[in-house]
């Protein structure tokens, strides 16, 4: 069932409304990683998209005001990991300000480039950088697949209404 739109009372164009209709969106969750002058950094993404083909790209959004930020910002390569359903607390570490995110348990390694890998995801793929685009508090960020691995097992974890869960049929 669906809302009919009330056209009479549209309510303002602002962040509230865009943060409550997205919470209604459900979306997949990565968690994007660079290696920065002081070690691994890494947050939790939604915004994940896959951008064209040929050449493979996708691209993702950060805030300016992450702590992952300014390595990204600099970061010739990232990392690009679709977590599982079985990894919630991995999508929490990763989202939580102020933890270390690459401690144990948290199990990675150096990959391709110096980027760490996460290990037991669905998918991981290492990146290059081809530019960064200014959008309001954010940068969208561009960047050209170099190669992974897509052989993960298990189900895609999902973010929706400020929760994390799997898929269901």
């Amino acid at each position: 069932m669906t809302a009919t739109p009330d056209l009479a009372a549209p309510r303002l164009a602002a962040s509230d409304l865009l943060r409550s209709a997205f919470r209604r969106h459900a979306a997949g969750v990565s968690v994007i990683t660079a290696r920065g002058d002081a070690g691994p950094v890494g947050f939790t993404a939604t915004s994940l998209t896959s951008v064209s083909a040929e050449p493979p790209l996708l691209s993702f959004g950060i805030g300016t005001g992450s702590s992952s930020w300014p390595a990204v910002s600099e970061a010739e390569y990232v990392g690009v990991h679709l977590l599982g359903e079985h990894q919630q607390g991995l999508a929490a570490t990763f989202a939580r300000s102020g933890a270390d995110r690459f401690a144990p348990p948290t199990a990675w390694r150096e990959g391709p480039e110096g980027v760490p890998v996460l290990d037991d995801v669905l998918a991981w793929i290492v990146c290059r950088v081809v530019g960064r685009v200014p959008a309001g508090d954010h940068r969208i960020v561009l960047a050209e697949v170099l190669l992974g691995d897509s052989a993960g097992a298990g189900s895609p974890l999902l973010y929706h209404q400020g929760r994390y869960s799997g898929l269901r049929d």
